[in-house]
């Protein structure tokens, strides 16, 4: 028998390294010139999405802003009833305290047709430790 290739809604959550972020963001946000006229002014492209799935006395511990993205808070146990909030075409960088959480978010965000849900492996700790030690531990 031969195994069936994984599909969006069969494959793991894609871990995206908080060192990564950056790029990342600068990579969506930053359009492709080569193929305008020259002259042509290079429209953005739409930002991503920093999805914080804390809670409300963790994002008030701790947080950061991703220059290129636009950050939203819904807390995880929140999150279906506001999944009006997100543009399924618009990537979704999904953050919490260790990326436990985030995981279990982009795998229902898929689920629900969001194929560009990323979960930010280590989530704010790593970030802390490995980006920016300005930002507390907990």
């Amino acid at each position: 028998m031969t195994p069936t290739p994984p599909t969006p809604a069969t494959s793991w959550p894609v871990q995206l390294p908080v060192r990564d972020l950056i790029a990342f963001v600068q990579d969506r946000v930053l359009a492709p010139s080569h193929d305008l006229p020259a002259g042509t002014a290079v429209p953005a492209k739409k930002g991503p999405v920093l999805l914080d799935v804390r809670e409300a006395w963790e994002l008030q511990t701790a947080r950061f802003d991703l220059p290129g993205a636009r950050s939203l808070h819904i807390p995880m146990g929140t999150l279906p009833a506001r999944l009006h909030e997100l543009d399924r075409l618009q990537p979704i960088l999904v953050l919490c305290h260790h990326g436990a959480r985030s995981l279990q978010c982009v795998t229902f965000l898929q689920r629900q047709g969001f194929a560009s849900a990323y979960n930010v492996a280590g989530g704010i700790d790593a970030w802390s430790r490995e980006v920016d030690g300005r930002v507390p531990r907990y």
